[in-house]
């Protein structure tokens, strides 16, 4: 199937694409761990079914020395021995805060503690707009059918551009 619509090629699109990508880019500047970030985006894409993040977001991660082992894992994590504590809290947050609608009443108490123990305040705000701007990233992926396999890492500044 071939994408819908491309995003860039339109002004109103070209202008809220690159807005995005600006909020991403405070994010990605941030204290937040990269690996952490990149977990949580392909953890987040994986949920929302949208090919092309996954695509982005698993090739990104390893062409920053992201192992393989981990990035093939993250989608089982809770039955996996190979992530921190930190990383754990930030992968259950990144479920819960996906998943609202689907049987969750938002973010637990509980996982909110583990964020909390892990995370310093400018961590943990990144954090959230992580989770929120990757879903929001996810659903235009879907609606507009973007498909993955074919992005090279590094690309999405270029896409962005």
């Amino acid at each position: 199937m071939e994408p819908r619509m491309n995003l860039f090629a339109n002004e109103t699109g070209a202008k809220i694409g690159k807005r995005i990508f600006a909020v991403s880019q405070v994010i990605h500047e941030s204290s937040l761990p990269k690996p952490t970030q990149e977990l949580v985006q392909l953890r987040a894409s994986q949920i929302n079914g949208c090919g092309f993040c996954v695509d982005i977001h698993g090739k990104d991660a390893a062409a920053a020395g992201e192992t393989a082992a981990r990035l093939n894992l993250v989608a089982a994590w809770r039955h996996s021995t190979v992530f921190s504590e930190a990383e754990r809290a930030a992968l259950a947050l990144t479920e819960e805060g996906t998943r609202i609608i689907d049987g969750y009443e938002g973010v637990s108490d509980e996982t909110w503690a583990q964020v909390r123990k892990h995370y310093d305040d400018d961590q943990t705000i990144a954090l959230v707009s992580l989770i929120a701007m990757i879903n929001a990233t996810n659903r235009l992926g879907v609606i507009l059918n973007n498909q993955g396999g074919s992005y090279e890492p590094g690309d999405l500044a270029t896409i962005a551009s």
